[in-house]
């Protein structure tokens, strides 16, 4: 009965000091040294944080300090420049709304002119309507649509150019032609 319980314990010890699994697939040649090549490409990816030389990419140098005091020596100088940019960009703002103000004048001229000549036209194109109203046939014709032509309609905003259409482009779909589709009636 001894035997037994030495030759367990013995087969549990031997089995316990080896190691589980080692996955030698996964080691490099030489672990101890980084490959050169991959250490350059990292390098030049990752600068390091060494605040002590510019970085390759400009956005941080030691010595703009010195270069705007080397450009601009003075405060009085530098708030004379700083106050013609803004200038330059009212002056660009003025021209901006400027040209809105003369589009709007043509425009309610033209609408002015289109009153005149014909005041129906006028009401249309000055008509507020409330995208989520629908008409009886529109109604009915929603009771009969597939689902996605009622998506479709439920996506489409009034006065808009439809979604559905697609931009002509000059080379063809990678999918080819949709001979099965047709374009459904929709009501404006």
């Amino acid at each position: 009965m001894s035997t037994s319980l030495v030759c367990s314990s013995r087969t549990r010890l031997a089995l316990s000091s080896t190691p589980a699994s080692i996955r030698h697939y996964a080691a490099g040649k030489d672990s101890g040294a980084p490959d050169p090549k991959k250490e350059i490409i990292r390098r030049v990816l990752y600068p390091s944080n060494i605040r002590n030389r510019p970085t390759p990419i400009g956005t941080w140098r030691p010595d703009v300090g010195h270069a705007i005091q080397r450009a601009i020596p003075s405060v009085q100088a530098h708030d004379t420049v700083e106050r013609a940019w803004l200038l330059h960009k009212r002056h660009l703002r003025k021209k901006r709304d400027a040209e809105t103000a003369r589009k709007f004048e043509c425009m309610k001229k033209a609408m002015d002119a289109l009153h005149e000549i014909d005041p129906k036209l006028y009401l249309e194109a000055n008509k507020q309507d409330d995208p989520r109203a629908r008409t009886a046939e529109e109604m009915q014709m929603r009771k009969t649509m597939k689902a996605s032509e009622l998506r479709a309609i439920e996506a489409r905003i009034r006065g808009l150019f439809p979604r559905e259409l697609r931009i002509p482009t000059d080379t063809p779909s990678r999918t080819g032609w949709k001979y099965e589709w047709k374009s459904f009636y929709r009501p404006i």
